[in-house]
């Protein structure tokens, strides 16, 4: 079937003659087609498969594809149309008189009645467009743009240090024109047409192309493969090792470390070639893969080529070879085995050396020590032979303690490396013993102090604590002191009476820095205290005529907290004796009173409410307030104890026995038309007779403020014709002096407690903070001047009682219960603290 129906000529139309003629001349179309193959090809339709050339045609001359058309990818990237170089008229005109196969065809050229209406190219190609690639306009048009701008690049640059005509950089080392483009002159391939650079960039960037260096290059490279040319023989390589070299490889594999010999010795099979070998270390096979020498010929070292057999050289003999190579590998082990023994000596002989002069000087110091041995020795023989009951000069304590003293100060190693206790035991004991033989503590209790402290000096150990422990057999003056100078103790303390106390607290005063502690503590404990017992069982307040304190309270500085268990049977002896006093002997008191910084606090004022306080409010109650005939014994007696109760007992006592009386009277005296000069004097008399501290109290306070009341309601009422002159502002007076007194007094006290918060300081006060609920309540009861103790042997509901004051408390789970009528009730601190008071 002929195709040139689809055609036609581009000149006309073909003949009806040819029409069963095909035309095989190539045309421009067909020349479009090989230099657009991606064209928009024309695929067949059903109709003109079996119709041919009488097929219909579309309108348009173009008959859609199967698919239909196809819809545009916007997802695609974006392709960019070459502009290609813009040309000058000239060079297009003659672009335009070239070969036709220099000259694209166009599109035009085909008729419009038988090419496709549009002719598709691939990649956008559009032939009949002209680009432009890059500008050839000079530099001095360079920023020409600026002038219809305000400059502000230009600025810009020169001030970041930018020189017109010179380049970009901290060097200047920018190109200063534009980069040129240089047109190819054909359709070649890159480099076929010669260089390509331009003038600008063999400027900039200057490299001179070293063809003959790189043809040389490439010729000795192909001549490794090939035989020599010139044919000459080369000359033998030889490689030379010095002793230097081998010494240095032999220190290198020395400094193996003891994984890496473990390594060495490893069994290897290797399997690579054709027989199975075997090594026993990495070392060996590393061997067979040395490179080759260099002095071998590289075609040698090659493997023959398949198909080739390969070709013995002219003078080979491997036994000879192997021998020589062994020989040469005997050799350098000799030479390293000779370098490393060479070393060894030397480095035996400076060790040697070294060992030698520490030798010598080990000797030096032997000798010195062996001389003065000798010198100690003579010493100590010198001493036993004066020990000898034969000896004409006996050796004295004195003379002993001098040869010590040499011995601690020339001789101090060997004195301190010696066996002093033996030494001590053999010849200072029975001069220690000899000196105290007609020795008594209680007559002479200074005795031997200050040869006996000598000797603490000389004896003591010093690693051991100064006065601790209880080893004797590490220390020789405890030893001493216990073995010779304690038997003394003992036999004087069983001949002592305790209440003739002041020379056995001498004797021990005297004694207490020299002697060990444990020894003191010994003689207080086992000897002391016992006597002192015994002693106080024995004692009856009634009858004896020594009081128990002048034989009890000298031994308070030594026994301190020793002497607890001999204060419960003295109290308990002392509340007998109490029972039936009153208060008119005033004996009780200088008994009572030594004891009152003895005891603490809270069972001395258990003991004085226990056997004091009721007796004292019986002799008040027992008391007669008469204006006109006053007796004053009682009250006397009372207030004597002022200094021995708490001030809220004695409050107490006063509230209880001491303000009703004295009010009733008041109130009955200014009812009978009264001299009120004489109650103001009545009024200030017993006023004075108290104390600051108990007038400063609120209850007291209270009471004397209630009979200044009672006297400004007297004068203020109207009852009775007749009244005193001046006598209601003497009255005034007197209250107003009166409370301005209180009221100055309050603020001296307020300034008194500051001074001594501020000299306390806030440590102290956070050092005292209390810890629980219940130290805080013994905090305010000691502030307050309150009695807060525990009742022995009461609790409620499993809970402690507590006396605080005249008021039963107990704690429980941070709150304080009052025992009321019927029922405890709780309450707040202060409120308790009012109550108590």
């Amino acid at each position: 079937m002929s195709l040139s129906h689809l055609y036609r000529d581009g000149e006309g139309c073909m003949d009806d003659d040819d029409d069963e003629r095909e035309n095989f001349e190539i045309t421009d179309w067909d020349l479009q087609n090989e230099f657009n193959p991606n064209r928009q090809r024309h695929w067949q339709t059903k109709e003109e498969a079996t119709y041919g050339v009488w097929a219909e045609r579309d309108s348009d001359e173009e008959r859609p594809s199967f698919g239909g058309k196809r819809a545009r990818d916007y997802s695609a990237p974006v392709s960019f149309i070459s502009a290609g170089l813009k040309k000058g008229a000239a060079e297009e005109a003659e672009l335009e008189d070239s070969d036709d196969e220099d000259r694209p065809v166009m599109q035009d050229d085909f008729p419009k009645d038988v090419g496709p209406k549009k002719l598709k190219t691939g990649g956008n190609f559009k032939p009949s467009q002209k680009g432009f690639a890059g500008g050839t306009k000079s530099f001095m048009d360079f920023g020409s743009w600026e002038r219809h701008t305000k400059g502000i690049g230009q600025k810009l640059l020169q001030k970041m240090g930018y020189v017109p005509g010179r380049g970009l950089g901290k060097n200047a080392q920018g190109i200063i024109n534009p980069i040129e483009a240089k047109q190819r002159k054909g359709k070649g391939a890159v480099g076929a047409y010669g260089s390509e650079r331009t003038t600008q960039s063999l400027q900039d960037f200057p490299v001179v192309d070293s063809e003959e260096e790189a043809e040389e290059e490439f010729q000795k490279e192909l001549s490794q493969w090939r035989k020599d040319p010139s044919g000459s023989k080369k000359k033998p390589k030889y490689s030379y090792k010095t002793v230097e070299e081998l010494k240095a490889k032999g220190r290198i594999s020395k400094k193996l470390t003891t994984p890496q010999k473990e390594l060495a010795q490893v069994k290897v099979i290797d399997m690579t070639g054709r027989e199975q070998k075997v090594y026993y270390s990495y070392s060996q096979i590393s061997h067979k893969h040395n490179m080759p020498d260099d002095g071998l010929p590289l075609q040698s070292q090659l493997p023959p080529l398949p198909g080739k057999e390969a070709k013995a050289p002219g003078f080979a003999l491997p036994e000879l070879e192997h021998n020589l190579q062994l020989l040469i590998d005997l050799t350098e082990q000799e030479i390293i085995q000779n370098d490393r023994q060479l070393q060894y000596e030397r480095d035996m002989v400076v060790n040697l050396s070294h060992e030698l002069e520490k030798m010598s000087e080990v000797l030096d110091h032997e000798e010195q020590v062996i001389s003065n041995l000798s010198k100690v020795l003579e010493m100590v023989e010198e001493c036993e032979r004066r020990m000898q009951p034969s000896c004409s000069d006996p050796l004295t304590l004195d003379e002993c303690a001098r040869v010590f003293e040499t011995l601690q100060d020339k001789y101090y190693e060997e004195y301190r490396m010696s066996d002093r206790m033996d030494l001590a035991v053999a010849i200072v004991y029975p001069l220690m013993k000899d000196y105290f033989k007609e020795w008594d503590p209680l007559k002479d209790c200074a005795y031997g102090t200050e040869i006996v402290s000598k000797w603490k000096t000389l004896l003591e150990n010093d690693q051991l604590l100064s006065h601790g422990g209880q080893d004797l057999s590490a220390d020789a003056f405890h030893r001493l002191i216990w073995e010779v100078w304690m038997p003394f103790v003992r036999n004087i303390v069983t001949q002592w009476q305790p209440r003739n106390c002041d020379p056995m607290v001498d004797f021990l005063d005297s004694w207490v820095h020299i002697i060990p502690v444990w020894i003191l503590d010994n003689i207080l404990d086992q000897l002391i205290f016992p006597k002192l017992q015994k002693e106080v069982d024995s004692w009856n307040p009634l009858t004896d005529t020594v009081p128990i304190h002048s034989w009890i309270h000298p031994w308070l500085p030594l026994m301190r907290a020793r002497l607890e268990p001999l204060y419960s049977p003295i109290r308990s002896k002392l509340s007998s004796a109490l029972q039936k006093w009153h208060p008119s002997d005033s004996s009780a008191k200088l008994i009572l009173q030594p004891w009152k910084d003895v005891f603490t606090p809270g069972s001395w004022e258990a003991f004085m409410v226990k056997n004091i306080v009721p007796k004292l409010g019986m002799c008040l109650g027992e008391l007669v307030i008469n204006p006109h005939q006053q007796h004053m014994d009682a009250f006397y007696w009372v207030i004597d104890w002022e200094g021995m109760i708490s001030v809220s007992s004695l409050v107490g006592l006063l509230e209880k026995h001491f303000f009703p009386k004295w009010l009733q009277v008041l109130c009955s005296w200014l009812s009978n038309s009264p001299n009120y000069e004489e109650i103001t004097k009545w009024y200030l008399g017993w006023k004075s007779m108290f104390s600051d501290q108990v007038l400063a109290h609120p209850s007291v306070k209270d009471k004397f403020n209630e009979a200044l009341d009672i006297m400004n309601r007297a004068v203020s009422s109207n009852v009775g014709a007749y009244m005193q002159p001046g006598a209601r502002e003497n009255i005034a007076y007197l209250t107003h002096t009166e409370r301005r007194k209180d009221f100055q007094y309050e603020a001296m006290q307020e300034r008194r407690e500051a001074e001594n918060m501020a000299q306390r300081g806030i440590g102290a006060a956070a050092s005292s903070v209390p810890m629980n609920f219940k130290d805080l309540i013994e905090t305010k009861a000691e502030e307050h001047n309150i009695v807060f103790m525990p009742v022995i042997g009461k609790r409620h509901e499993g809970k402690q009682l507590y006396t605080f004051g005249r008021i039963v408390i107990y704690i429980d789970r941070g709150v304080v219960f009052v025992q009321g009528e019927k029922t405890w009730v709780p309450t707040s601190l202060q409120s308790l603290i009012d109550m108590a008071k």
